[in-house]
């Protein structure tokens, strides 16, 4: 589903109440909501809209877990860490207790990483299919997401759930959850703002099929929902408006 905005504030309120009805439903239901993350510079505001008035208020954040979608090879208190800026934004600011937040432990080799942070999923979904009630994620200019990005081997991998890979375009190393993972989640909400996204959404919601050009394509969650945050600037080179 797309839902098409006229400014990012209003696009951030919109994903906010809708993160609160998801949280309240998961909390209702199995007694905790599992919320990945994305990182990046579009969700920070995000962030900082949930951990004020009233959102703050409208979720037991205590019965949330919090995951990320991937994470730059570099400290937990680096500049360019999603986890930094997350604790920043959000978990600092509800006193979020470190047992529920599960971070990439960047501090092992990348390999090693994404081994240990498969282990954390399955330990806590234990006996359960590692299903997250909400994935946030975003889309690159050039129509990657989390850091699945073009023409990498990582856009093939159907056995893990996490796995570390070298970017030659950001010359990094990055630790991601696969397309399989992110897509046994019971909900998938990209958020996108900006004109300098309009082109590798449009490839990617209207192109031709092509998951090495275009990864986000892989993104179809299996019985799960798709949402499309979009604000008008984004959204400019659609058909369907």
């Amino acid at each position: 589903m797309i839902h098409i905005f006229d400014t990012p504030e209003i696009l951030l309120t919109a994903l906010a109440e809708q993160i609160v009805v998801r949280a309240k439903e998961a909390i209702q239901k199995e007694g905790r909501f599992s919320f990945v993350l994305s990182g990046g510079s579009s969700p920070k505001k995000l962030f900082e809209l949930l951990a004020s008035v009233p959102y703050k208020e409208q979720i037991d954040w205590t019965r949330v877990f919090f995951f990320f979608g991937d994470e730059r090879y570099v400290p937990a208190d680096h500049p360019d860490s999603n986890y930094l800026m997350a604790k920043k934004a959000l978990f600092d600011a509800l006193n979020i207790s470190p047992g529920q937040i599960f971070r990439m432990k960047t501090e092992l080799t990348p390999d090693a990483a994404a081994q240990a942070y498969e282990d954390d999923i399955l330990a806590y979904f234990s006996d359960k299919p590692v299903r997250f009630d909400l994935v946030l994620l975003g889309l690159g200019d050039d129509a990657h997401t989390a850091s699945l990005f073009p023409h990498t081997s990582v856009l093939h991998e159907q056995e893990s759930l996490v796995k570390a890979l070298y970017i030659e375009k950001v010359m990094m190393n990055r630790i991601t959850l696969t397309a399989p993972c992110i897509n046994q989640a019971s909900m998938v909400a990209f958020l996108v703002y900006g004109p300098s996204k309009a082109e590798a959404l449009h490839h990617v919601l209207e192109g031709d099929r092509d998951i090495e050009k275009y990864p986000a394509q892989l993104i179809r969650p299996n019985g799960g929902a798709l949402h499309w945050y979009l604000d008008q600037s984004a959204a400019r080179q659609l058909n369907r408006k």
